[in-house]
């Protein structure tokens, strides 16, 4: 029995026309090759399996080629180009930095670097994974790398640039390999089964190429497994079974489900689905994938970002010209808040369906709006058609009428004129930080100083306390300060009805007066029922106006309140700190 070579290796490009997606980089170094303008050191980077190797590989034989074509590719006759077929080329290095990494591996390269080729002008050194190497490997080839022998060519590959140094970097011509767009791997793949006589479905191989994630590697290792589990016929169902993707189907119906604000239905199909094995992570990161194509899909100039076949594309075009604008959005919103906290969350089931039911929601909501919006104008014009018209006399109020036509009919009442229009008052911006209320408004509200009979009831010290600790208690949750430090002091009461109010500092008193005042004076004229009641606020002279520093100060000054701290101070033999 011959032995099986992976399909990665069968196919793997020859020449440069034959590699996938990378046309940019191809035609680049085509012309390099034909113009003799080959720089000392590349760099290939970009994802796995998108072209970096063999794309090395074939630019170290075409360099090498003694009779490369117009076009140019290698010609495949020389020596050179038999020996590189056959693997038996000496001008044609390949190291793994990944093993190779160490400061002895580059010192012995940069030894052999001095060979020059025995067969052909080039010797072409190839470093995969380069940012593999350590920091002091980097530094022992940088010299090497700057002033190779005339013979020599490096290409280093990387699939992470960023941790390459830029001392590296500055000397190379750097290439980003792209990631290969799923038509270009379904073509390829194609031709693939063609020649090995599989019949393939075109959505199956749509579903193997959005698999590799823009890597042709992936794709034809997924297509070789493909290949051993449902042999020369490849269906869609054999590719989704096998690969354990989820199918179009069920976004599908979740989506119509959610259209159609159907919970029975979303939460059976989402129950369907993890009875399947999927998780509920993936599965709301598909739904997501599946609305933002419904988006892309409502214009005709965007449905070319679909990387699905014609026939499902098809059916992102009906469900999307039913699916409202507004919902799409809404979804998308409620769908990435979920996978948001999904990690997070303890009954990551509940989450979902959580979800689900927000979803299902959307339409209900937009159906409510629009019959509120139907109803408006309804009630509007209800609404003007029972202003305008005259209330209609009924019949028993006419005979009412004619019955008492003998008892004399009061005269009409003269009609007041209308009150005289008013300027609207200005507010200054002082009364509005004090929180007083204009005048104009202060004359339309009963005064809370008086009494009932309109006269000022008498109170007494007692009375103005409670008045007092009840406005504390009510700006306690709005300013703490404050209602601590209304706690803290008791008011003095003078014979002219004015309670004294004496503050710290001045900075308190400023704030005060400014959003306090005002209401704790109208609060004691309501609380006491005497409209003479002024608030008056001082500052509390200090006793000693010299600034306390040292402990022994401050402790004199303490002392001087409260003498009995000097006992204290001398029963237990304190001494400051």
């Amino acid at each position: 029995m011959d032995n099986f070579i992976v399909s990665a290796r069968k196919y793997r490009p020859a020449t440069f026309d034959m590699v996938v997606g990378q046309d940019t980089i191809t035609t680049t170094l085509k012309n390099a090759i034909r113009n003799n303008l080959l720089a000392q050191a590349y760099l290939f980077c970009g994802p796995r399996g998108v072209g970096k190797t063999t794309c090395a590989r074939i630019f170290a034989k075409t360099i090498n080629c003694s009779e490369p074509g117009p076009d140019g590719e290698a010609c495949d006759k020389c020596e050179s180009c038999r020996s590189f077929n056959s693997q038996a080329s000496f001008n044609i290095h390949e190291l793994d930095a990944a093993s190779n990494n160490s400061v002895d591996d580059i010192r012995n390269l940069t030894d052999q670097v001095r060979i020059p080729p025995q067969v052909g002008k080039f010797s072409v050194y190839i470093i995969d994974e380069v940012h593999m190497l350590s920091a002091q490997a980097f530094n022992a080839f940088l010299k090497t790398l700057e002033e190779p022998p005339a013979h020599a060519i490096f290409i280093l590959a990387t699939t992470e640039k960023h941790k390459i140094i830029p001392t590296i970097l500055s000397r190379c011509q750097i290439f980003d390999f792209n990631r290969i767009n799923v038509d270009d791997i379904v073509q390829r793949l194609t031709f693939v089964a063609g020649n090995e006589g599989v019949n393939a479905e075109h959505e199956a191989l749509h579903v193997i190429a959005t698999k590799a994630d823009g890597a042709m590697r992936d794709a034809l290792s997924i297509f070789d497994q493909i290949v051993s589990f449902s042999g020369k016929n490849i269906t869609y169902a054999d590719v989704i079974a096998n690969l354990n993707v989820l199918d179009y189907e069920y976004y599908f119906r979740i989506t119509s489900a959610a259209m159609e604000g159907d919970v029975a239905s979303a939460l059976l199909t989402f129950n369907e689905i993890l009875n399947k094995g999927f998780d509920g992570y993936n599965f709301m990161a598909g739904l997501n994938n599946h609305l933002r194509d419904l988006l892309v899909s409502r214009d005709e100039s965007t449905v070319k970002l679909l990387e699905t076949s014609p026939s499902i594309r098809q059916r992102y075009r009906e469900q999307a010209i039913k699916a409202p604008l507004t919902f799409i959005y809404e979804a998308l919103d409620i769908g990435s808040l979920c996978m948001l906290n999904f990690r997070s969350s303890k009954n990551q089931r509940l989450h979902v369906e959580l979800a689900l039911l927000r979803m299902c929601n959307l339409s209900e909501e937009r159906r409510l709006e629009e019959s509120k919006k139907k109803a408006e104008p309804a009630q509007q014009d209800e609404g003007q058609e029972f202003t305008v018209a005259p209330p209609a006399r009924s019949p028993a109020a006419t005979k009412k009428s004619t019955h008492t036509d003998d008892q004399p009919v009061p005269a009409a009442a003269p009609q007041k004129p209308a009150p005289p229009r008013e300027e609207p008052r200005k507010v200054s911006i002082r009364e509005i930080m004090a929180g007083s209320k204009p005048a104009g408004d202060t004359l339309n509200e009963p005064d809370g100083g008086l009494s009932a009979q309109g006269e000022d009831i008498d109170f007494t010290s007692d009375d103005l306390l409670k008045a007092w600790a009840s406005f504390a208690a009510e700006v306690k949750e709005e300013s703490p300060r404050i209602a601590v430090t209304l706690s803290s002091v008791s008011p003095e009461l003078l014979p002219d009805r004015t309670v004294v109010l004496r503050l710290d500092n001045s900075a308190l008193k400023e704030a005060f007066d400014h959003n306090f005042k005002p209401r704790l004076e109208g609060h004691l004229r309501r609380s006491l029922q005497n409209s003479q009641v002024t608030l008056q606020t001082t500052v509390e002279a200090t006793e000693r106006g010299e600034i306390l520093y040292s402990p022994e100060q401050k402790f004199n000054h303490l002392a001087a309140r409260n003498p009995a701290l000097k006992d204290l101070k001398k029963t237990f033999n304190l001494d400051f700190e």
